[in-house]
């Protein structure tokens, strides 16, 4: 009887040893096998979540993931707690690159991990040196948001300046859509093109650091800018005429004469834009929440679109959505080369397996920027399945989320002011352009 339980053991153990060459990472099947993943969760909203994640982790793999969550607004005080720790986390997040500089002794090289392969846009990633210390696990985009139905209506109108809007791939054909479409604004049943410019103090995010994005971006591009160095602290704001191309054109054909916007806020533009007043409004996805909430709407799901943001760049035809995030994995160099495997084989597990993409695309609620998602497995939004759209689009350059590194808050604001101080024809144009470039400057030396 003894020799006939060795026998099996020895079966069992031949069966497990086969099945652990026959498997592996790149096969996508991980081994059942004892270990722990610690991960220190930024996300308030979706700890409950992370804990059926991690049952069905070990269920089907046998590694027990850890979930610790940080109050909201205190994340970085609680990771210095934490790394300060024996049991420190193996799977943390930064911000971006200025997180990176805080955290990159504790940050590994992830650019042989099979997640990053999967990365479709490896300009999204935070790197250095050529390796990469950060991979983006959730995406958001913005750009122009409009009404097909208003612009179909617009279309179909006599002497209309295009017949599609895939004919808008610039910002001259652009303007003169828009300039047109203000002048047949009775005809099309809107009070505007544009929704209300929000520059009243604390609404003005949507100018002040989304739209600054893009000659920023430019800029940093142009000059192949070191995102990881003191390359960024200064600015010489050398598409600020491209900038005030696009601010111009939304303050001349807005639903609000440009003196009136020292009072206007988010929510007012977007209740604007569901009550069909306007055909345009410069918004992210996450905007779908306000649309579908607002009383009276009256613009479809199937009705939303988005453009990207044509300022007059050289070469925009081929320009996307901003496309980007404030969320990067990381892995603990410190950890165990066991248990940074151990982690690694965790998101990946999370973004490539049936059950891990479920998590991801029905509660989680994120738009995950990697290939082994399809256009059809994304959040069930409207403005979400668009920008997934958008990610996938051959020869489309999206621009990335570069404000992540803007210097300060302060600085943000003072350029909000400015923009209203020159909507309101206070400040010449050339002031508030010397003024943001004389900010930055300041704000970086007191970072």
């Amino acid at each position: 009887m003894k020799k006939k339980s060795l026998f099996l053991l020895g079966l069992l153990l031949l069966s497990a040893l086969t099945g652990c060459a026959a498997g592996g990472e790149s096969s996508g099947v991980l081994d059942k096998s004892e270990g722990t993943v610690y991960y220190l969760n930024f996300k308030p909203e979706v700890a409950q979540v992370y804990e059926r994640i991690a049952d069905a982790y070990h269920e089907e793999t046998g590694v027990t993931l850890r979930v610790v969550t940080a109050a909201s607004g205190t994340y970085e005080q609680t990771l210095k707690s934490e790394m300060a720790k024996s049991d420190a986390p193996t799977l943390f997040q930064i911000n971006g690159p200025l997180g990176y500089l805080s955290w990159k002794d504790y940050c590994a090289d992830l650019s042989q991990t099979e997640l990053y392969g999967h990365l479709k846009d490896k300009s999204l990633a935070v790197t250095s040196g050529g390796k990469v210390y950060g991979i983006p696990y959730v995406v958001e985009g913005y750009g122009i948001l409009y009404n097909k139905a208003i612009l179909q209506k617009y279309f179909a109108a006599e002497g209309a300046k295009v017949s599609s809007v895939e004919q808008i791939q610039n910002f001259e054909t652009l303007k003169q859509v828009v300039e047109d479409m203000t002048a047949k604004k009775e005809q099309l049943g809107i009070d505007g093109v544009f929704a209300c410019t929000s520059l009243k103090p604390g609404e003005d995010w949507r100018w002040q650091t989304h739209l600054a994005n893009l000659p920023i971006s430019f800029e940093w591009r142009d000059n192949q800018t070191d995102l990881t160095s003191d390359e960024t602290k200064e600015i010489a704001f050398s598409y600020q005429e491209n900038f005030k191309n696009i601010f111009d054109l939304y303050l001349n054909n807005s639903t609000v004469d440009r003196k009136l916007l020292g009072t206007k806020q988010v929510m007012d533009s977007m209740a604007e834009f569901a009550l069909g007043r306007c055909a345009m409004v410069q918004n992210g996805n996450w905007a779908w929440n306000d649309i579908k909430g607002i009383e009276g709407n009256t613009i479809q799901p199937e009705d939303l679109g988005f453009l990207p943001i044509y300022m007059g760049v050289d070469g925009e035809e081929t320009q996307g959505l901003c496309i980007g995030t404030e969320n990067f994995f990381c892995i603990n160099a410190k950890a165990s080369q066991e248990d940074q495997k151990l982690a690694a084989d965790f998101i990946n597990w999370l973004f490539t397996s049936q059950t891990g993409k479920r998590f991801v695309t029905e509660e989680l609620g994120f738009i995950a920027p990697f290939d082994t998602f399809s256009t059809d497995e994304t959040p069930d939004d409207p403005l979400a399945k668009e920008v997934s759209k958008w990610m996938n689009r051959e020869g489309v350059e999206n621009i990335p989320w570069n404000f992540t590194l803007f210097p300060s808050q302060t600085f943000k604001d003072q350029f909000g002011a400015a923009l209203l101080q020159y909507a309101q024809g206070n400040l010449p144009w050339e002031e508030v352009a010397a003024q943001v470039v004389n900010d930055w400057r300041t704000e970086s030396a007191a970072r």
